[in-house]
């Protein structure tokens, strides 16, 4: 499911002078822009001088949630969710972000992370133009049984691709019979009393036994009709297996270095959190990204929460000489773009969508974002370059 485009791409265009990041790395040369599309050089088109500059593949985000303050930064507040995803449009934009896959929850939690609102943010999209390519990937609680045949004909009716499988119910807590931790601040977002908010917690621990029948049998007849299937939060090498027995080829943000190495060692993709990179190590005292990412056990990084981490990622990963440049921007384009089946972008040649970044080497930040031949961001000194 892709969100709908309406404007045009820009009319020829030749942009000179930077260095480029194309397959073969960094050089000195030129893009030109036809009609969307990265071409050959067999016309003149307007020049645009970017000396000084880097052009670089556009930033294929995999997973990110960042769009829910935008969507519903109080709870009740917005009725229309498409000023939201215009100002979500803007945020990708100006981080370098050409496609991106917002994780939307369908889960327990209710609120903004509830089956309706999923409802309403699938709708949404479907009928919001947006520069940005958005893609949408829904996080299904694996715990919500009665919840499963609705889930299948949403997948169905909005045409969603892409499908992980969460577990967040505070198992611990509820076999030990107590109060789980953030109990009232979860039943206040959801709507619910803290009594009926835990006595749904209970009810969906009870129900746990018929979980792993009913999700294979789930996950099997999404991959009939080509859903791609992840999980998420592996916490160890046996809950990968089993996912990836299940069809769930795709690890996010696996939790331990032994889940991300199962992953490994059996074929399937991983998934890291581009903000871990960031900060330097998990915020909740999980694997280190870096350590994983120097091992080789990472295929692509996402912005998770917060959308200019996969670039400030990448710029961190290079300085301290985990990765050279090619390799680490290829965790946020080339690579995650060969995940989704996105084999037109994620690399600056001929033949590709026209979908790129112009950035200030020095300081790293994002002059000008052009995705499928449009502008979706300019700003700055980048900005008077293309107006003069």
């Amino acid at each position: 499911m892709a969100n709908p485009v309406t404007t045009s791409p820009l009319a020829d265009l030749d942009l000179v002078g930077a260095e480029v990041l194309g397959p073969d790395g960094l050089n000195k040369g030129a893009i030109c822009l036809r009609d969307g599309w990265i071409a050959a050089p067999d016309r003149a088109g307007r020049r645009v001088d970017l000396s000084g500059y880097r052009i670089l593949p556009g930033i294929v985000d995999i997973h990110g949630d960042g769009f829910e303050r935008h969507l519903a930064p109080r709870r009740g507040v917005m009725t229309s969710l498409a000023p939201g995803l215009g100002s979500t449009d803007a945020e990708l934009a100006a981080n370098g972000i050409t496609t991106a896959v917002l994780a939307q929850f369908w889960s327990w939690e209710g609120g903004m992370r509830g089956p309706d609102f999923a409802r309403r943010v699938l709708e949404a999209l479907a009928q919001e133009p947006m520069l940005t390519d958005c893609r949408v990937q829904l996080r299904f609680e694996t715990h919500l049984l009665e919840d499963y045949a609705a889930f299948e004909e949403a997948v169905a009716a909005y045409g969603v691709d892409y499908v992980v499988f969460n577990d967040h119910l505070p198992h611990d807590a509820l076999a030990k019979g107590r109060r789980p931790p953030r109990l009232t601040g979860q039943a206040l977002k959801s709507g619910r009393s803290p009594e009926t908010h835990l006595a749904m917690l209970q009810a969906l621990h009870a129900g746990r036994d018929a979980v792993p029948g009913a999700v294979g049998a789930l996950a099997a007849r999404l991959a009939a009709r080509g859903v791609r299937l992840g999980s998420h939060d592996d916490p160890d090498a046996g809950t990968r297996r089993d996912w990836r027995a299940r069809g769930a080829a795709i690890s996010e943000f696996p939790e331990t270095r032994a889940a991300a190495l199962a992953a490994r060692q059996g074929g399937d993709a991983v998934i890291l959190g581009a903000p871990n990179v960031v900060r330097g190590g998990s915020h909740s005292g999980k694997v280190a990204a870096r350590d994983l990412i120097g091992e080789g056990l990472c295929d692509a990084l996402a912005s998770d929460y917060h959308y200019p981490a996969p670039r400030l990622a990448v710029l961190r990963l290079v300085a301290d000489g985990v990765v050279s440049l090619e390799d680490g921007w290829a965790l946020i384009s080339s690579r995650p773009a060969a995940l989704l089946g996105l084999a037109d972008r994620g690399v600056l040649a001929e033949g590709r969508r026209a979908d790129l970044v112009v950035m200030d080497p020095v300081t790293g930040r994002i002059g000008a974002t052009i995705c499928a031949g449009r502008i979706s961001h300019m700003a700055g000194a980048v900005a008077a370059r293309f107006l003069g």
